[in-house]
Formats: structure tokens, sequence, C-alpha cells
């Protein structure tokens, strides 16, 4: 499954440590999500969409 989340970071200019801590996980946990190493919980994808002001359709793509 592909991701926007690291555009999307960027874009609002947050660092990962940022965003982890809002979202109360590891950096190490958002890095893996950003490359594509873990796909997290419908929660966790639900809580990244809402702090990236975005909708988790948007920031997740299937693979094709």
């Amino acid at each position: 499954m592909k991701n926007n989340i690291k555009k999307l970071r960027a874009g609002l200019g947050l660092r990962q440590e940022d965003l982890a801590k809002e979202l109360n996980v590891t950096r190490q946990t958002i890095i893996a999500v950003e490359n594509d190493k873990y796909n997290p919980s419908l929660e966790l994808a639900m809580k990244l969409a809402k702090v990236l002001n975005t909708t988790v359709e948007e920031l997740f793509k299937l693979d094709d």
C-alpha cells in the first residue's frame, strides 16, 4: 500500500517527531509507515488523516 504521508507532513511543516508525538507513536512507526514497511491499523490511519487534514482514501492507495 502506497501513501502520501511524507508529502503531506512536509507540506504542513511537520517533522516526523512532531507527527509521532501528535499521534502518540514512535518516530520509528512514522518512518516505517512512510516507507511502506508497515501498514497502520485503521485507528492510526484515521488519526493520520485527521492530523494531515485529508481523508484515509487520499492518504493511502492500494498497489495495483
